[in-house]
């Protein structure tokens, strides 16, 4: 049991230095491209070129929100916070899904501004540069921050990708605008184009929120985790069932409770011994966890109040 803990202990820790990694790697990112596009859209000025600069400034604004959060729910429990600190990250969730959401309403009315004016696009060659290297960065980017996602299940680190992940599109997109705006004579396209990347960073604000108000809210784990924990809590020779199970999640730890029925012949001692033995099997599937336990005996009812979902 002492060495599942150390393990686990080891594992959290390393799974914490990659989440400041990634969060130190998209603020860098998102700092180096602002750079580049501010220069692009001074020269192109292009509506869909400043739709990409808007979006890498919210891109760093929310990133920098993330670096902070992602700290602050790394910080151990305390004694007033023995939960741990895990729901910095999807407050700061929610703040990136505000910072986007307005970023996609400037970018309405600049949008429709350029519609009314039908302003042509000028040397697009440069535009079409900077969104390529835009694309190399973002696609690197985002490579690096699914592998930290696979290993610690972080919610910020996963929101961040997610809009770094249509920055991709975004930037192709980009592209594809300025050259039927200079090539075909489509003048229209660059507006129309700023308006539809609008429309998706709307739904990815969406879809950051409702993933930060499921943690804030307690959301029991996936099926397949809560799934996976019986299964091994059940294969256990000693044990025969466990009900009123109970997970939720918080930043980068997670936490699952439940009672553990055993025969109620067996001394206090080796029920004990049990549950220390399921325990340690539950952390080498979930490193991140903290596992409460309580153990009764098979078949005796209890009086106080469960819940219908096992």
């Amino acid at each position: 049991m002492a060495t599942a803990r150390h393990d686990a202990t080891i594992e959290a820790a390393a799974n914490g230095r990659l989440m400041k990694r990634a969060t130190y790697a998209s603020v860098a990112a998102a700092a180096m491209l602002i750079v580049v596009k501010i220069g692009a859209w001074v020269a192109t000025d292009s509506v869909s070129v400043l739709s990409s600069l808007l979006d890498s400034l919210l891109d760093a604004a929310a990133s920098l929100v993330n670096l902070l959060a992602v700290r602050h729910a790394l910080t151990p429990a305390d004694r007033e916070h023995r939960f741990g600190h895990g729901k910095a990250e999807p407050l700061a969730g929610l703040a990136q899904s505000a910072f986007i959401a307005g970023s996609a309403l400037l970018l309405f009315s600049e949008a429709v501004r350029r519609l009314a004016a039908g302003q042509p696009v000028v040397r697009s060659e440069i535009g079409i540069a900077v969104m390529v290297l835009s694309i190399v960065v973002t696609v690197l980017l985002v490579a690096y921050q699914r592998h930290v996602v696979r290993r610690t299940g972080s919610v910020a680190i996963r929101a961040d990708s997610l809009h770094y992940g249509g920055d991709i599109l975004l930037n192709g997109g980009v592209i594809v605008s300025l050259l039927a705006s200079v090539h075909l004579g489509w003048t229209v396209i660059d507006p129309l184009f700023g308006l539809a990347i609008g429309g998706y960073i709307l739904f990815s604000a969406y879809r950051i929120a409702r993933l930060s108000l499921d943690l804030l809210m307690d959301r029991e784990l996936p099926d397949a985790d809560r799934a996976r924990i019986r299964e091994i809590a059940r294969r256990h020779v000693e044990v025969r069932d466990l009900h009123d199970m109970r997970t939720r999640s918080a930043g980068p730890g997670i936490f699952i409770q439940f009672h553990l029925e055993m025969d109620g012949g067996l001394s206090l001692r080796r029920a004990h011994e049990i549950a220390d033995e399921v325990e340690a099997e539950i952390l080498a599937v979930f490193p991140n966890a903290e596992v409460i336990i309580h153990q009764d005996p098979e078949g005796v009812a209890e009086s106080r109040k469960t819940f219908a979902v096992r």
